[in-house]
């Protein structure tokens, strides 16, 4: 309770306190209609505040216009020097802000306030600033996806092949020459991997099957199947692992016994010897890796003219289109028993298949997949053995061949054949000399493959 008496003892005292929890302006401060904006009724010239009616408050104290003075004394009012030149605080009702109503909003046009609670219009979007900068972001994703998938991909390689031990090697030409190689490795392989793909359970490996591929530097590509039962020469070599260098004894073998004697270094040093083309680099991948690619593109789509079957690879095809899964794709590349032309229509299937192979793994489905991208790639990379000088780059570059190659984009052969002996497929040296010539030239192959 507030110590000021209350006037006329009824508790409506002004200026002064009362003993009232009222707040005194709410019990007798009558409100004040402020003028509007310019043309709103009671609005001065001006945009001032309009003139507010004197009133009177009911116990002699008279009120006028906001102009007088605060509290306008009447005949027989106290004269205390209360109402004489005090400032009260009270507000007249002048608004205070920037002029020409601006308002708080800055300046206008700018999304500022205008005076009246309404905002102006936001700027238009800088679409040329945003796509400039959404194209800078984006190319900048892009570089560092590339870069780590790059690096990610280079670390899988397995680059177990020195070519560097092969001695006595021909000259090189136009172009690079690939070998690439399927080996019959069961690496990593479980017990019921190797019974569910019929690949049996040999130990060390063997090669199943052997292709060069000569990338023209023109373009104009060919692929030669080399058959395993090819009649060759064994030459003087140095081990791969013991460095000993053995002497040509003039053995006359089958081409994958070289392989299996001393790995893929007397592998090349073998077909360069028998051949005079040498070989750039080298690409093997087993059994197992060669069914996880087949996989991992979701299958492999292959219109089959005549079907057949094979206990020893498993095969077991009808005629007509069908997609073949991983354990199928094997059966088929490995099949030979079950062909009239045994080891040649065998190679003739191994590059049809990877035609198919080529062409699903490069589809967009494929490739701006990542979730089939990366299993892919990963599937290939992981059981890929390459020479020591062999980076990602040149494994592109070869899948790009081979599948350009195997659709139709250059020319698919076998070695050229003259006869055989002792079952095995003798080479005719004539056309074999005439096509290295046309390949180290980068010229077209115009010799016919047996």
């Amino acid at each position: 309770m507030s110590d000021w008496p209350d006037d006329q003892g009824n508790g409506r005292g002004y200026g002064r306190g009362s003993g009232s929890t009222q707040p005194e302006g709410a019990r007798r401060m009558r409100h004040v209609q402020r003028g509007g904006p310019s043309g709103r009724p009671g609005q001065q010239p001006g945009g001032g505040v309009p003139q507010q009616p004197a009133y009177d408050d009911g116990q002699g104290q008279r009120y006028g216009d906001a102009r007088d003075e605060m509290f306008e004394p009447r005949s027989g009012s106290r004269q205390d020097g209360y109402n004489n030149g005090y400032d009260s605080g009270y507000n007249t009702g002048q608004v205070y802000g920037a002029p020409n109503g601006q308002g708080n909003g800055g300046q206008g046009g700018q999304g500022g306030d205008d005076g009246y609670g309404t905002r102006a219009p936001r700027p238009a979007p800088n679409w040329r600033r945003r796509i400039k900068i959404g194209s800078i972001t984006f190319v900048v994703l892009l570089l560092a996806v590339s870069i780590t998938t790059y690096f990610w991909a280079d670390s899988k390689l397995k680059r177990e092949v020195d070519l560097s031990k092969v001695i006595e090697r021909p000259d090189g030409g136009d172009g690079t020459n690939y070998l690439i190689v399927g080996s019959d490795s069961r690496e990593g392989m479980t017990a019921e991997d190797k019974k569910k793909l019929h690949t049996g359970s040999a130990e060390g490996k063997r090669t199943d099957s052997m292709m060069i591929l000569h990338v023209a530097d023109d373009g104009g590509n060919t692929m030669i199947s080399l058959p395993r039962d090819s009649n060759v020469t064994i030459p003087n070599f140095k081990g791969a692992e013991s460095g000993k260098l053995y002497p040509n004894q003039g053995r006359q073998t089958k081409l994958n016994a070289a392989y299996a004697e001393d790995g893929p270094e007397l592998l090349v040093r073998t077909i360069e010897y028998n051949t005079g083309l040498k070989i750039d680099h080298y690409a093997e991948i087993g059994f197992g890796g060669f069914a996880k690619i087949v996989d991992a593109v979701g299958g492999v789509e292959l219109d089959i003219p005549k079907g057949f079957k094979d206990e020893k690879s498993g095969a077991d095809f009808e005629s007509g289109k069908q997609t073949l899964d991983g354990q199928q794709a094997l059966a088929f590349v490995r099949t030979r028993y079950a062909l009239p032309g045994s080891d040649l229509d065998r190679t003739k299937n191994q590059q049809k298949f990877l035609a198919a192979l080529a062409n699903q793994a490069a589809t967009p489905s494929t490739v701006l997949n990542p979730f089939k991208l990366y299993p892919t790639m990963g599937a290939g990379l992981d059981t890929l053995i390459v020479d020591k000088d062999m980076g990602l780059f040149d494994v592109a570059s070869m899948f790009w061949a081979m599948k350009g190659v195997t659709g139709g984009d250059g020319k698919s052969m076998n070695m050229p054949l003259a006869g055989s002996t002792g079952g095995n497929l003798l080479w005719d040296k004539a056309k074999v000399k005439q096509m290295v010539s046309e390949l180290n030239n980068d010229e077209k192959v115009t010799v016919s493959g047996g």
